[in-house]
C-alpha cells in the first residue's frame, strides 16, 4: 500500500491549481470524515470486520480516486452491496468474498475495454434525481440510530418504524442524551456553517463538529461511544489455492456475475447522478469502469469487500468545494494513515458525531425541494421520480433503479406514441385520417376508429395514413387485415400508407398522372423524375384543394443546389451508358450506329443544359 500511496501522490502532484491546494486538502478531510464511519458500518452489516471495510476504503481514495475516469466521484464499500455481501460470507465465508471481489474486477476492467460503460449515460434525469432520494432517506433514518448511541434494526423501512421507540430510549438514558446531542449539534453547524463570516467558514464544518465532540467526550462523567479500529494488517487474507478451486462451483459463478452488474450498475449511475452535482469534467464512463475493475482487483487480492462509487461520499466531496481528483486521493490517504498511525487518535471521535454528519449528507441527498419542483414542470417525470425513490426505500437501490428506468422508458413511448384520429364521412365514402406516431400503444384507438367507419354503412372506405410518421408491426398489421376483410365484403377500400406511394400493378398503365410523366410511357432503364415520397399535410394543402384518390403518384422536387462539377461528372460518368442503354432497344429499328450517335447528343445536350 505504501507503493500505491508514492505513485498515487506522485501522479497528482500537479492534479490541482496551486490557488485551490487549500480546498482540495480540506475537501478531502470533509469526506475522510464522511468515508470513515460508512467503511466500518458497511463492513459491520456485511458481517465482516471493521478492519475490511477500511481497507476497501483505502484502495477506492489510493487505486479508484488516482484513475482518470472521474473527476470527483469518491469509492469505497458501499451499503448498496452489503445485503448481498452479508449473503455471500454466511454461504461460502469470508474466505471465498476474496475471489468472489477478484474476478469481479478482472470482468469490469473487460466490460470498460469492450467500451459498455457508455451505456450507464442514457438515464433520465427524474431517475438519477430519484436514485439520490431513495439513498439519502434511508441512509438519515440509518444513522439516526447511531447519533443515539443505538444500533439500527436493519432495513430501512425497519429503521423508519423504530424511530418512536428510539426517541423514547433516548430520552430515558442521559448518556444516550448527550450522544444525540453531539450529533444534533453536528447536523446543525452542517447547514449553518455556510452563513459564517468569509476567513471562519473555510474551516469545514464536520471538522468543527469533531473538535467539539472530541471535547465533549474527554469531559469527566461522559460516556459516549468512539470509533475502535484494529489492525489493517491483521485482517488481509489474500485468496490461497483452496479458495481458486471454488471457481468450478456454479454458485461461485453466479455470485461473480451478480457482483459485477451490481457494482457497475451502482458505480456509473453513480457517476451520472455526480456529474449533475458540478459544472466540471463529465466522467469518461469506460475508464470508469476499468478503474473500478482495477480496485476490485485488488480488493480481491487482499480479501477486502467490493468497491463501488458512494453517493453519499462523493456528494460531500462535491459540497466540500472540490475541483480536482487530489481531494478524493487524499481522502484514502487518511484513513490509512489514521488507521495505521493513529488509531488512538480515532479512537477519541464519538461515532455520534460522524452519523451527524451523514444525517447532513443524507438530507442533502434526499433534497425535498426537487419533488416539489420536479410537479410543477412534468407530472409524468415526478411519477418516475417518486416511484424510484420508494422502491429504493422498499427494496434495494439496484432494483429501484431499474425499476425507474423501466417506468421511464414506458412513458416515454407514451408520449412518443401519439396519433391523431379523424373520421368523417363524405358522400359514399367513410374516411379515417391518421397522423403521428401509430404504435401498440395506440391499437384500441386505431380499431376503434376502424370498426367505426366499418359501421358507417358506406360502399367506399378511405384510410388515409400518409401523414403518419411512424407505423409498427401491430398497427400495420391490423389496418391490412382490416382492408382485406372488408374488401372481402365487397367494399371498396382505398389504403394510403405512409412511404413511398406504389400503385396497383393492374392500375399502372390505366391511370393517368396529372402533371407527371406516365409509367407506360417511361422505358423501364429511364430514371424516375427526382425522388418520390408520400404525401404530406403540406403537400395536400398545395393542391388544387381536393384530395387525391389512392392511386395518384407523389413527386418530390429537391431544390437541393447541386454542385458545380456535377453536369460534367454527370456526362463523363452517367450519360453515356444510359444513352447507350436507352438507344439499344432500338437497334433493330434503326441504321447502324445509331445508338452511338444518339449517346453523343444525348451527352453534349445534357453537359450543356446542365451548365
Amino acid at each position: 500500500m505504501g507503493t500505491a500511496m508514492g505513485t498515487a501522490m506522485a501522479a497528482l502532484k500537479a492534479a490541482a491549481p496551486k490557488g485551490d491546494l487549500a480546498t482540495e486538502i480540506t475537501a478531502s478531510l470533509v469526506v475522510f470524515l464522511v468515508a470513515l464511519p460508512l467503511c466500518i458500518g458497511v463492513a459491520v452489516a456485511s458481517g465482516v470486520s471493521p478492519e475490511l471495510g477500511i481497507i476497501s476504503g483505502v484502495i477506492g481514495g489510493l487505486v479508484v480516486g488516482a484513475a482518470r475516469g472521474s473527476t470527483l466521484q469518491v469509492s469505497g464499500p458501499a451499503a448498496g452491496l452489503a445485503a448481498l455481501v452479508a449473503e455471500t460470507v454466511l454461504e461460502y465465508g469470508v474466505a471465498m468474498l476474496g475471489v468472489i471481489v477478484l474476478f469481479s474486477g478482472l470482468l469490469q476492467i473487460v466490460l470498460g475495454l469492450v467500451k459498455l460503460g457508455r451505456f450507464f449515460q442514457a438515464i433520465s434525469l427524474a431517475v438519477v434525481q430519484g436514485m439520490l432520494a431513495g439513498i439519502g432517506l434511508p441512509l438519515m433514518f440509518s444513522q439516526a440510530y447511531p447519533v443515539a448511541d443505538a444500533k439500527a434494526p436493519g432495513t430501512p423501512l425497519e429503521n423508519m418504524a423504530g424511530v418512536p421507540g428510539l426517541l423514547a430510549d433516548t430520552v430515558a438514558d442521559p448518556q444516550a442524551m448527550i450522544a444525540a446531542g453531539l450529533g444534533i449539534v453536528t447536523v446543525v453547524l452542517s447547514f449553518l456553517w455556510k452563513k459564517a463570516p468569509g476567513p471562519v467558514k473555510k474551516v469545514p464544518a464536520a471538522l468543527v463538529a469533531v473538535g467539539i465532540g472530541v471535547t465533549v467526550a474527554a469531559l469527566p462523567g461522559v460516556d459516549v461511544k468512539t470509533l475502535q479500529v484494529g489492525n489493517l494488517l491483521a485482517a488481509v487474507d489474500v485468496p490461497g489455492a483452496e479458495q481458486f478451486a471454488g471457481l468450478a462451483d456454479a454458485g461461485i459463478i453466479t455470485a461473480i456475475l451478480t457482483f459485477t452488474v451490481i457494482a457497475s450498475a451502482e458505480s456509473l449511475f453513480t457517476a451520472a447522478a455526480v456529474d449533475r452535482m458540478h459544472d466540471g469534467p463529465r466522467t469518461r464512463y469506460n475508464p470508469e469502469l476499468i478503474a473500478q475493475g482495477a480496485g476490485n482487483t485488488l480488493a480481491g487480492l487482499l480479501g477486502a469487500l467490493p468497491i463501488t462509487a458512494v453517493v453519499a461520499r462523493s456528494s460531500a466531496n462535491v459540497q466540500a468545494g472540490a475541483k480536482t481528483r487530489l481531494s478524493r486521493t487524499l481522502h484514502g490517504l487518511w484513513l490509512l494513515a489514521f488507521a495505521l498511525l493513529l488509531p488512538q487518535v480515532l479512537a477519541l471521535i464519538p461515532i455520534s458525531v460522524l452519523a451527524g454528519v451523514l444525517v447532513h449528507s443524507g438530507w442533502k441527498l434526499f433534497a425535498p425541494d426537487e419533488f416539489p419542483k420536479m410537479w410543477r414542470q412534468d407530472r409524468g417525470e415526478f411519477a418516475v421520480m417518486t416511484l424510484t425513490t420508494l422502491v429504493i426505500v422498499a427494496t434495494a437501490l439496484l432494483e429501484g433503479v431499474l425499476i425507474g428506468l423501466a417506468a421511464g422508458i414506458v412513458l416515454a413511448a407514451v408520449r412518443m406514441s401519439q396519433t391523431v384520429i379523424r373520421q368523417h364521412t363524405e358522400d359514399d365514402t367513410a374516411k379515417v385520417v391518421m397522423a403521428g406516431n401509430a404504435t401498440f400503444l395506440r391499437l384500441p384507438q386505431v380499431i376503434e376508429a376502424l370498426e367505426s367507419a366499418a359501421e358507417a354503412g358506406k360502399p367506399r372506405i378511405r384510410l388515409d395514413l400518409t401523414g403518419v410518421t411512424h407505423l409498427d408491426h401491430a398497427c400495420r398489421s391490423q389496418v391490412e387485415e382490416f382492408t382485406a376483410q372488408q374488401r372481402g365484403k365487397g367494399l371498396r377500400v382505398e389504403l394510403l400508407m405512409p412511404g413511398p406511394a406504389r400503385r396497383p400493378p393492374a392500375e399502372e398503365e390505366a391511370t393517368p398522372v396529372a402533371g407527371g410523366p406516365q409509367l407506360s410511357d417511361r422505358q423501364p432503364s429511364e430514371p424516375l423524375p427526382r425522388r418520390r415520397t408520400a404525401p404530406t399535410p403540406a403537400t395536400v394543402s398545395a393542391a388544387s384543394g381536393s384530395a387525391p384518390g389512392p392511386t395518384a403518384e407523389w413527386f418530390y422536387l429537391d431544390t437541393t443546389p447541386m454542385p458545380e462539377d456535377f453536369a460534367q461528372r454527370y456526362a463523363e460518368e452517367y450519360a453515356p451508358g444510359y444513352a447507350e442503354g436507352h438507344a439499344g432497344g432500338y437497334a433493330g429499328d434503326h441504321p447502324q450506329g445509331y445508338s452511338e450517335g444518339y449517346a453523343d447528343e444525348y451527352t453534349s445536350g445534357f453537359a450543356r443544359e446542365q451548365a
